[in-house]
């Protein structure tokens, strides 16, 4: 990665030359062709305000951030911490889309399981049989209230079709009286 300097109103030191060149090579884990990868630092003093500017164009990337401090060491590190958040949320942005068109396979796959399982043989958890003599709904009635379940199965005693009785969250009753 090529990374050219520009300076206002101060001479730098190398050793803040090296500095921030060592800081800004951690950039290069997050771009894939580094030798075409361009970074521009411009940095300058105005009084008692460290200003760095930071440009960086790489791939199909194109990132500022700027940054101001009273120590210009503090300001590398800032706009390297700036400038390293936006390159792991574009990184991260690129995983999801490619997960993302992954993610609707495996979970359209999990939507025909759901339909599958439907359309074949669900699994029974429980099993009631009893013999069930011919009542009037009104003994139905009488039935589910004396007991716990929400729904009682019966022979209707004057159409003699099977009949369901249940409890609505009112608290009054419900019949399915289907007709054949």
């Amino acid at each position: 990665m090529e990374i050219q300097f520009n300076f206002k109103n101060f001479e730098p030191s190398e050793h803040l030359k090296k500095y921030a060149e060592n800081r800004f090579s951690k950039l290069e884990k997050y771009i894939k062709r580094i030798d075409s990868a361009f970074l521009q630092v411009n940095m300058e003093v105005d009084r008692f305000r460290q200003k760095i500017d930071v440009i960086l164009n790489a791939d199909d990337i194109h990132i500022k951030g700027q940054e101001e401090s009273q120590d210009m060491y503090a300001s590398i590190d800032m706009v390297l911490d700036k400038i390293e958040a936006q390159l792991r949320k574009m990184k991260d942005k690129e995983k999801d889309r490619r997960k993302g068109k992954l993610g609707k396979t495996t979970s359209s796959l999990e939507a025909q399981k759901a339909v599958s399982s439907v359309k074949g043989t669900p699994n029974i958890v429980m099993s009631e049989n009893y013999i069930s003599k011919p009542i009037s709904i009104e003994d139905a009635a009488m039935e589910l209230q004396k007991s716990d379940n929400i729904f009682v199965v019966f022979i209707n005693a004057d159409t003699r079709r099977v009949n369901v009785l249940y409890k609505k969250k009112n608290g009054d009753f419900g019949l399915i009286d289907p007709r054949v």
